[in-house]
């Protein structure tokens, strides 16, 4: 960065009055922060990385303070920067502004294959840390594994489940006609054992099952993993906590179980018990035509990937995949974030790696899956024919959300919504305060599906910004 470019960023932050994804401001006006690391290491953490600027002082109404000693400065910076795995390549600039000094720390991302960066001083687990918003959190022990899984390539979906007899947890009908088309595709496993067989196709390892064979052939799943299985709600309203009539929380509730074919297609029979269908008669053919609130065949292949591409280590085998039907949209959620190098703006677009390959070749196997990559354009691709709203893709620390929306006017009237949020948070305004002007019993949703993204717009401002979760917290319309 160029003192020009630092002296256009500081006015930047005085204007927007805020820290951001990739901004953190210092006053350091009486010394260099001690504690430097947890923003070293969510930024280092993240593609983009961040930029630290020193000499802005938040409590002041962001006003330039300037620098205690520049040069100094830049020496403990440095000092913190080799205190963290792997050493932080900081590249500092340093500007006169004001009269006065103020100096920015550009972070790089760090290469995926080395994250987490983390302070050596805290150990990985409790020095790792993962911008949220405009804060520093400490990564989840989950969080911390996908990129150790990444690195070293773990195969969770071919962990051994280490059972006494096969026969006693495996469908022997079921893994026979795998078995068939497995010597069908490939010619070569006609002549070998199917022992050899199962332990080449990672069903079996050291004579014993796998993750995967239990999912795919096993007589009850559930038995082995009580909890890899799709909670499936339809519920009253748009966010959850609203009741029926006589007071029940649910329209519909199920717990989907079963092999993973049979928990996709539990999954797909449930959303067409709980979605409408209308019938379009055609003026010019008098054709009859059956009109889903969503397409089928992009609810399959939400459902699919969630069941293929989740995370199946034993952190995550205690979290069942989430299926909420609310009035005006569906949420899929899985454990597991996206993988490796795939982010959200790409998906769709490149080939990405493959949390679970065997699994995922194994289904294709069996005619469950086309495994190539087609899945994300065809949901697009039926939401536009159903001329539905755009699918919804959400990359959420350790999980993943698409989300649905049925046909109507959702965008319009959310933008609608947000010109009377903003003229109404003119006067900071508490989290009670906002649900009320909604007319919602609780904030969360219109925090996240409001707020939360006109703070990212910077439209929207927090009235104590080093502490988003206060319970003083009120919000505030920013001048444009």
């Amino acid at each position: 960065m160029q003192p020009e470019e630092l002296i256009e960023l500081v006015k930047k932050i005085q204007k927007s009055r805020c820290e951001t994804r990739t901004i953190e401001i210092k006053s350091a006006g009486s010394g260099c922060p001690k504690r430097l690391y947890d923003t070293l290491s969510s930024f280092s953490n993240q593609d983009d990385g961040g930029i630290i600027v020193f000499g802005v002082d938040e409590e002041s109404g962001y006003s330039v303070t300037g620098v205690y000693d520049p040069q100094d400065l830049q020496k403990q910076i440095n000092n913190q920067c080799k205190e963290m795995e792997p050493v932080v390549r900081a590249l500092i600039t340093t500007a006169e502004t004001e009269g006065k000094t103020v100096v920015s720390a550009e972070i790089p991302g760090t290469e995926i294959t080395d994250r987490p960066c983390f302070y050596k001083g805290r150990g990985k687990i409790k020095g790792s840390y993962i911008r949220v918003g405009d804060a520093d959190e400490v990564m989840t022990e989950t969080e911390v594994y996908s990129y150790e899984a990444y690195r070293k390539k773990y195969q969770d979906d071919i962990r051994v489940v280490d059972r006494e007899n096969i026969k006693d947890i495996l469908d022997e009908d079921k893994l026979e006609e795998y078995r068939i088309l497995c010597k069908k595709n490939k010619p070569n496993f006609s002549k070998i054992a199917d022992e050899k067989i199962d332990e080449l196709m990672g069903i079996t390892a050291k004579g014993k099952p796998t993750l995967t064979s239990i999912l795919l052939f096993g007589i009850y799943p559930q038995a082995v993993f009580p909890q890899l299985s799709i909670i499936a709600t339809a519920v009253y309203g748009n966010e959850s906590g609203i009741t029926g009539g006589n007071g029940e929380r649910f329209k519909d509730n199920r717990r989907i179980e079963g092999s993973a074919a049979e928990m996709i297609d539990g999954a797909i029979q449930f959303v067409k018990n709980n979605m409408k269908v209308s019938t379009v008669i055609d003026a010019e053919t008098g054709k009859r035509t059956d009109k889903p609130e969503y397409p089928l065949t992009a609810v399959r292949e939400v459902i699919l990937n969630a069941v293929v591409h989740r995370d199946y280590s034993i952190h995550t085998e205690g979290m069942p995949i989430q299926l909420v039907m609310y009035e005006d949209r569906m949420e899929i959620t899985n454990p597991g974030g996206l993988y490796g190098r795939l982010t959200i703006d790409k998906l769709g677009k490149v080939q990405p790696d493959t949390r679970n390959p065997v699994l995922a070749t194994a289904m294709e196997t069996l005619g469950l899956t086309e495994n190539r990559y087609s899945g994300i354009p065809t949901i697009y691709a039926e939401m536009k024919k159903a001329d539905l709203p755009k699918p919804v893709f959400e990359d959420i620390r350790g999980s993943f959300k698409v989300t649905l929306y049925k046909r109507g006017k959702q965008e319009s009237e959310k933008e609608d919504f947000n010109k009377k949020l903003l003229a109404f948070c003119k006067i900071p305004r508490t989290r009670e305060e906002i649900a009320a002007f909604a007319g919602l019993s609780t904030a969360s949703y219109v925090m996240s599906k409001y707020i939360k993204p006109l703070i990212a717009q910077g439209k929207i401002g927090l009235t104590n910004p080093k502490s988003p979760k206060s319970p003083s917290q009120k919000y505030f319309t920013r001048r444009t």
